[in-house]
């Protein structure tokens, strides 16, 4: 559990009761390697192995917020990483279809999810950057590796009222959160919200 995670997260701002609650309820510390435990309910990014990173605590849950999940959405969620995201968003949404590029750290993340019992999600292995057409379109699509343009297969895979959020820049220095608003008319509008830094987007 963590309660004390949760509860530093509210006093940093984060105010959807929804997802404060699903990360009182999700160990943190079962989706980083076991010398790393201690530190699972710290607000810092940590390392997963491969090159990749289990995201800082706050830009998690500020991301999950920015989603506004009511609970009954299709999610598309392109970096399965650890899973723990991944295991968020199927606390908060009523399906998720999480794509991972590299096999080791998508096997990883299936084990874990099982060993949770969470049931909503499907895992796929594959280029996150072309989404997954079949079951598409989604009613949100979150990103969590960095892309330096918005992945245009990802923006058509977004249903009409739907919302996508993703890092976009060429560097880690260079990063920017984006919200995509996808209207019921069709018209798209881009918001930057704050600056991050993500491992990059990784294509076949």
């Amino acid at each position: 559990m963590s309660v004390a995670l949760a509860g530093a997260l509210r006093r940093e701002g984060i105010r959807d009761e929804r997802v404060l609650a699903a990360i009182a309820q999700l160990p943190r510390e079962a989706f980083v390697p076991e010398p790393l435990r201690a530190a699972a309910d710290d607000d810092r990014p940590l390392p997963i192995g491969l090159g990749q990173t289990i995201s800082q605590p706050f830009v998690v849950a500020f991301m999950s917020e920015r989603l506004h999940l009511a609970g009954d959405e299709r999610v598309l969620e392109v970096g399965t990483g650890s899973g723990y995201q991944t295991a968020l968003l199927a606390r908060l949404a009523a399906e998720v279809y999480s794509i991972e590029i590299l096999p080791e750290l998508a096997e990883r993340a299936r084990e874990v999810l099982g060993r949770l019992g969470i049931a909503n999600v499907r895992l796929r292995t594959g280029d996150g950057a072309l989404g997954w057409a079949e079951e598409a379109p989604f009613d949100r699509v979150m990103v969590t590796a960095a892309a330096k343009a918005v992945p245009p297969a990802l923006l058509s895979q977004l249903a009409p009222g739907g919302r996508m959020i993703l890092p976009v820049g060429p560097a880690p220095d260079a990063q920017v959160l984006r919200q995509i608003d996808r209207g019921n008319d069709g018209v798209v509008v881009e918001t930057d919200l704050l600056g991050v830094r993500f491992v990059p987007l990784t294509h076949l």
